[in-house]
């Protein structure tokens, strides 16, 4: 509880590891908030869980409460799952795809993840946790980084259309990227001409917390 207080004055870190994948992984308390950190962002908690809750409000709760399931690639700590079951109290199966063991190993000591009933974690690479699912789900969210990296693939048609042919009919994708250059810009814009408007409805949101752009699809046939 004083390391909670006094963080309001300046950040205590109470955890660091090294992580193949992620390279550093830290847990700090600031203002009052538990964050898990990589080296040069913000993983999970703090503006991150901020930035997916707006997306998580544009689809809105009560559509995300009567859901049967959700796919969340790239779960870090945990945040986005956190807000779906504190927050907006989904009871349907989610499933977490994770590639790196010792984040995971991070959000079930310091966030109690591995306390949640409906939440099944997969520790694999989301590319081919897409390329062999056979599932169908009513909400994806990617929210995949390495640092302050975004991997390619997750803008290479052949993987967007996988992911596409996953979501249930009115279903949506929830997408955070990070933009830094006018390259990302272009990428960005690039990504959302995969998607027909016959087929699915694009909505993006730009600039949240400065760099965070938020693209949002919805199946419509």
């Amino acid at each position: 509880m004083l390391k909670k207080l006094f963080s309001y004055l300046i950040p205590i870190n109470i955890y660091k590891s090294k992580s193949a994948v992620s390279k550093s992984i830290e847990v700090t308390w600031t203002n009052g908030e538990l964050l898990i950190d990589s080296e040069n962002t913000n993983y999970s908690y703090g503006s991150l869980q901020r930035i997916l809750r707006i997306g998580l409000r544009k689809i809105g709760f009560n559509t995300i409460q009567s859901m049967e399931n959700i796919l969340v690639l790239g779960v870090a700590g945990g945040s986005v799952i956190k807000t779906l079951v504190d927050e907006i109290k989904f009871k349907g199966q989610i499933t977490g795809v994770e590639i790196d063991p010792a984040i995971i190993e991070v959000a079930n000591s310091y966030f109690q993840l591995n306390e949640i009933p409906n939440l099944e974690i997969h520790i694999q690479d989301a590319f081919d946790f897409i390329l062999r699912s056979k599932d169908h789900y009513s909400l994806i969210i990617i929210d995949v980084f390495q640092d302050l990296q975004m991997p390619n693939f997750l803008f290479e048609t052949f993987f967007i259309n996988h992911t596409a042919s996953l979501l249930k009919k009115n279903g949506f994708i929830l997408f955070n990227t990070m933009i830094l250059n006018e390259g990302d810009n272009v990428r960005n814009k690039n990504f959302i001409t995969n998607f027909d408007n016959t087929n699915f409805k694009i909505n993006s949101i730009p600039r949240i917390e400065r760099h965070n752009e938020l693209i949002l699809i919805q199946r419509i046939k």
